[in-house]
């Protein structure tokens, strides 16, 4: 498969089958992906990889924190913006749209929706899931280097035949998956990837997302 046809072909895998991905699969995956950009190759990620009993446990967590508290955990690193502003809003209301009408839950089901979206927090049942870890520390760019490496994660996955969900979600649980994976004093995760083979009749997997028009993003100058 080549480049331009595993970005193409990309989605938020949002349903699962249970084949286990094998350690050495995994493994020569995450290898591969070392490969990412990296400014001055600080190579600023961490990865815990879990998968089996260990991610049961993730899950069980999470259930159990989100029963208490159901916004979550208070953090000073949101997933969007206080007041997101357009256009960028209205691009994010209309991708959970397109999912929503995909699945068949109307608007005025929100109880239906939000029993679907705590599909998040059991990673839509994939057989394995990564976080990504980084230090507080870290700057502007090197978050940036981060996104990189985590894209590169899922275009190697594309290659390979399997599907990846990257789910910013898991940040409003960041203090407790901070003391369950014991990381250190300044690092801290930055979200979940789920990845495994995709379920080819799963109605959420038949969204694609879209996206701009070119002359939305491009000026051209020079020319």
């Amino acid at each position: 498969m080549d480049v331009s046809t595993a970005v193409a072909k990309r989605i938020s895998t949002r349903g699962f089958l249970p084949d286990a991905l094998p350690l050495d699969e995994v493994k020569a995956w995450l290898t591969a992906a070392q490969r990412a950009p990296s400014g001055g190759n600080t190579q600023p990620w961490r990865v815990i990889v879990v998968t089996g009993e260990e991610k049961d446990k993730v899950i069980g967590i999470a259930q159990a924190k989100l029963a208490q508290s159901p916004g979550g955990e208070p953090t000073d690193r949101p997933i969007y913006p206080p007041n997101l502003w357009e256009p960028h809003e209205a691009r994010r209301r209309r991708v959970g749209e397109m999912l929503y009408e995909a699945l068949g839950i109307p608007r005025e089901d929100r109880a239906g929706r939000m029993r679907w979206f705590a599909n998040n927090f059991r990673f839509f049942g994939a057989p394995l899931a990564v976080f990504i870890v980084i230090d507080e520390r870290m700057g502007h760019g090197q978050w940036g280097h981060t996104g990189m490496y985590l894209q590169t994660l899922c275009l190697l996955a594309e290659e390979r035949g399997w599907g990846t969900c990257m789910q910013e979600c898991w940040g409003i649980l960041r203090p407790t998956l901070k003391e369950h994976f014991g990381l250190g004093p300044t690092e801290m995760i930055w979200c979940g990837v789920a990845v495994g083979k995709p379920d080819p009749d799963e109605k959420a997997n038949t969204l694609y997302a879209e996206r701009a028009p070119l002359g939305e993003i491009a000026e051209f100058r020079g020319f």
